[in-house]
């Protein structure tokens, strides 16, 4: 069997075994359209069925979730974690809560966070969990008593060198130590490296929420070095306004680059000036309220309905930090005509594959997530390290690993990218440098 027989021939599995499941499909044929090169060089590949084997995940935990909202009602979510591969490692990737969570969408951020993890460096595996839960609108003795009864049951899953969960949507610092809050009167023990995005004081490490938005940056910063772009005097739209915008915004402007927009779920603000980034991290941050706050507050700028017009602001950067698909093929035409130089994915999976194409054939500098927004996973890792250790390191530490880390990746991507004959192809370059570390972990390891 050929290469590209045998890819088709897995895809057509997936699609079989996970019907309905778009977004976990469209990871998957993302990925292993990627690949053909790799098997065509490494035949060992398919004589060992990696590839059957890395899309079936090796465990799926699918949970009732009951909990009691303020008014003494009881409530039903439903609860997942998948364990996608420990090949490397502990499982490791993030809980996230929100209404759109679904097994398809936990699967594909799975499977994704797989290869990610590989290109960190560091030896953990992939998984993902989460909730249909929905934060928004919640009191926090609410919320404090959903994360109890998901503990309730995700503690019989996860251990420190088992799987180390962390934060992703809706699951900031408050969530985290709710949860491991009641790990510790669970197990009866403090073990602080069973999850990580943990607060400072109790184990957390310092530089572990920026990770994910300055590590964006600084992999940008190496793709426009790279070609010979400075990042200083750009124009720039980051969508979102949780912790990966935040800080991307942060980042960016410490570096020169004046940032015009970004959003929440409901609508975007626009500000000619550049945004005040202190009144939108007490409008979101502090307060819990809505975007649609800033021009009253900031006594300037404007808001405007509808989030996905955000891509319609002409920029030199797009940032995409808020969720998957959000830049479809419509969104990446107007950004193409408007002139963006480069799009790079804070959030997974930002682009769809139309808009990818577009990007690629309009000759745009595309930033994949699985490389781009590694950061976050990587502190991660170094607050494992640290629990490990019961240590704790300088800001200046973390952030200067992080650093590195990123631009191994970046060096990681390209290096892969030419040795397969598509160079400067960021995107196969991340998907092969991350497969192969994880194929050879499996073929050393046997069935």
């Amino acid at each position: 069997m050929n290469a590209m027989t045998y890819v088709e021939s897995v895809l057509e599995k997936v699609k079989r075994m996970n019907p309905g499941e778009e977004e976990f499909q469209a990871a998957v044929t993302e990925v292993l359209h990627c690949l053909t090169p790799v098997l065509e060089k490494n035949p060992q590949y398919m004589t060992h069925n990696i590839l059957e084997r890395l899309v079936e995940p090796e465990r799926q935990i699918i949970f009732s979730v009951p909990w009691m909202d303020d008014r003494g009602k009881v409530q039903v979510n439903r609860g997942y974690r998948i364990q996608f591969s420990n090949a490397l490692g502990p499982y490791k990737g993030g809980l996230r809560f929100h209404p759109s969570v679904n097994l398809s969408i936990i699967k594909f951020l799975g499977f994704e966070q797989v290869f990610k993890n590989a290109l960190t460096g560091r030896p953990i595996g992939g998984g993902k969990g989460g909730s249909d839960f929905d934060p928004k609108g919640k009191s926090d003795m609410e919320i404090m008593r959903f994360c109890q009864s998901f503990m309730n049951e995700l503690s019989r899953h996860i251990g420190e060198n088992v799987d180390v969960p962390a934060g992703d949507i809706g699951v900031g610092g408050r969530e985290i130590g709710y949860l491991y809050g009641q790990y510790k009167k669970i197990k009866g023990a403090s073990e602080p490296g069973v999850i990580t995005g943990k607060g400072p004081i109790y184990g957390g490490s310092l530089g572990r929420p920026e990770a994910t938005g300055y590590g964006l940056v600084y992999f940008v910063r190496e793709i426009l070095t790279h070609q010979g772009i400075t990042l200083a005097g750009k124009r720039a739209v980051v969508s979102g306004s949780g912790n990966v915008a935040l800080y991307a915004m942060e980042k960016l402007q410490a570096l020169g680059v004046k940032v015009v927009a970004c959003s929440d779920s409901h609508g975007y603000i626009y500000d000619e000036e550049g945004i005040d980034l202190e009144v939108v991290k007490t409008i979101k941050d502090v307060e819990r309220q809505r975007i649609s706050e800033y021009p009253l507050r900031a006594n300037r700028g404007e808001y405007y309905p509808g989030f996905k017009k955000i891509w319609e602001v002409p920029c030199d950067l797009a940032l995409p930090c808020s969720t998957q698909n959000e830049i479809d093929g419509k969104s990446a035409g107007k950004l193409v005509k408007n002139g963006v130089l480069l799009v790079g994915e804070g959030s997974n999976m930002s682009s769809t594959l139309e808009a990818q194409r577009i990007y690629k054939e309009q000759g745009i500098l595309f930033a994949p997530a699985k490389a781009a927004n590694a950061g976050g996973v990587a502190v991660s890792a170094l607050e494992m390290t640290q629990n490990a250790m019961r240590t704790s390191w300088e800001l200046e530490k973390v952030d200067s690993l992080l650093h590195k880390i990123m631009q191994n990746i970046f060096q990681d991507a390209m290096d892969a990218a030419a040795q397969y004959g598509h160079p400067e192809d960021l995107v196969l370059g991340a998907n092969i440098a991350g497969f192969v570390k994880v194929a050879d972990a499996m073929v050393a390891q046997g069935l």
